[in-house]
Order: structure tokens, then sequence, then C-alpha cells
């Protein structure tokens, strides 16, 4: 912004080009439908899990990982006063429920419902009657009213390395996905750009200071991107894949792990009580709700 160039929104056709060389582009056509060319010394991929960045790098050198969960989330917004300030998280055998909320006067709420559940299958009356099975409590009341929104999400954890592929970086949803439950998505894709610009800003403030000294002169020259030849700045774009991917597995880890213990799969008996023997031990165990706080509220930048 500080420089002045210009920011293009309601583009399309995007493209990243060269990006294995010392100097990509990006080109795409504008919210005019002119062909427009942008010359970088870097990319940075925040386009999203269905952008054009991590399709760019050669699958020969990906790697990629992946679960879906055999489940999804009911959500909706309700013209309905949220019944407390608190988020909620409830188990119950027929499935998780969430209570969370958008204003005053707006609640966010959430069911699991199965993979093959259709908008359809869900009246209002039927939204509400499941919602105030699997939340109720004998002192407490779910706050209903008119359903504004609502729609179903699949939930699945993916992950895609490297975040780096020559000048290429990727970060957030670009490189990797959790389930909704840890509440990390937004989160760890905020950790991802503010690594990677921190990393940038010293890079370039590195290359600004680098000055060689030959013949009796003094010439500038740009730090090499590539390989580990610098120190500062270039370090920390060299490192910024194998750090941010530290924090993304930590992440994606705690999110299914919250997942694996708030939501029923079937009716297996086994897999509920080793779910509530979590539960309890997270409500009477000091060093457990910690563990499950710190995770939950954000580990430090650079973790």
């Amino acid at each position: 912004l500080e420089s002045g160039q210009p920011l293009h929104f309601e583009v399309s056709q995007a493209a990243v080009h060269d990006i294995d060389t010392d100097h990509p582009r990006v080109t795409f056509l504008d919210a005019d439908g002119n062909s427009q060319a942008i010359d970088c010394d870097l990319i940075a991929g925040c386009d999203g899990s269905h952008g054009v960045s991590r399709p760019a790098i050669p699958a020969s050198s990906s790697r990629i990982w992946e679960r879906g969960y055999p489940y999804g989330w009911l959500g909706i917004l309700a013209q309905a006063p949220p019944a407390t300030d608190e988020l909620i998280y409830a188990w119950h055998p027929n499935g998780f429920a969430m209570h969370s909320m958008r204003s005053p006067s707006i609640s966010r709420l959430y069911l699991q419902v199965g993979l093959d559940d259709k908008l359809d299958d869900w009246s209002d009356d039927r939204i509400w009657s499941e919602l105030s099975t699997r939340l109720g409590h004998e002192s407490w009341e779910l706050n209903t009213g008119p359903i504004l929104d609502k729609g179903i999400t699949p939930m699945r954890s993916f992950v895609s390395a490297p975040m780096r592929y020559g000048r290429l970086f990727l970060a957030g949803d670009a490189a990797h996905i959790v389930p909704p439950t840890g509440a990390k998505g937004l989160n760890v894709a905020v950790a991802d750009a503010k690594l990677l610009a921190d990393a940038i800003v010293a890079s370039r403030a590195k290359r600004a200071r680098t000055l060689i000294h030959t013949a009796g002169s003094v010439r500038f020259e740009p730090a090499t991107m590539a390989g580990r030849h610098g120190s500062g700045g270039q370090d920390l774009l060299d490192a910024y894949a194998e750090t941010a991917l530290r924090r993304v597995w930590r992440c994606t880890h705690f999110s299914w792990w919250m997942t694996s213990m708030l939501h029923t799969d079937g009716d297996d008996p086994f897999t509920r009580e080793l779910q509530l023997a979590q539960l309890r031990y997270l409500s009477v165990s000091r060093a457990a709700a910690q563990s499950l706080a710190e995770n939950y509220t954000g580990l430090p930048y650079g973790w």
C-alpha cells in the first residue's frame, strides 16, 4: 500500500509462471478483461484450497496427506439471541452439537449429520428439535427463532508439502485444511502469513544492506533466494516451509483430536467410552485442561 502499486480485485484466469526461476510471474485478466502480468521477486500463494498456486507445484515434488471424516456439519444462522455468551461444544449419543454466536441477536449453531444428508432432510422444526436434544440441560434452555441461512459442510484434514517451491510460497488453505472443531483454520493461516511476511521484510532489509567491495569499488548485489547461503532474512525465507509445517501439524493433530473426541461414528460402544473417558479427564485434570486451552487459544508465533 505504501508503494502505491495498484491492487486488483475481481480478476480471472490467474496463473503463476516460472516459479523455479529467478523471475517468477503472475498473469491474469483484470476486472475490465485486460491482460495483466506482474514480474515478482517471489509469489505468496494465499489463494485457498481451490486456487492456482498449489497445482503449480509439480506433482513429482509434492506430497499430500489427507483424511476424510464420515460426517459433516449442518450449520445455521438464526434470528435468536444467544442463550449464553459462551461457546458450547456438546457430545451426545445422537452426534455432536455446537452453540456459538454472531451478534447479540444472531445465533450460530451446528449439528453433526451424515455425509449423505441433504438440506431437504432437515426441516427447521427437525433442526431445532435435534439441537434442543443434543444441547439441552435441565438448568438451561436453547433460544429459538427464524433460521436465516443453513448449509452442510463436509469435514477433512489435508496437508500439502512442501510449502515452498522455488520462488512460490504457500500459506493458509492453499497448503492445509483442518476440520472446524478446533477453530484453528483461520488461526494457522494467519500464523503462516505472519511468518512469511516477517521473512520477506527481513530479506528485503538484508538485500538493501548487501554491499560487495570489489577492486576498490562498491556495488550493490541482491542476495540470492536459492539455497541456504544467506543469513538473517534469507535464513527465514529458507526456513519458512519447515517452520510453518511444524505448527501446521500441531494444529492438524489438535483439530483431529477435538473432532474424534466429540463426534460419534456409528454404534461403537468402545469408542463411545473412550470419548467419555477423555471428556471426564478434561473436566477434572488441570494439566489436561491447560493443554486444551493452550492449543485452542493458539500457540505463540514461531512455535
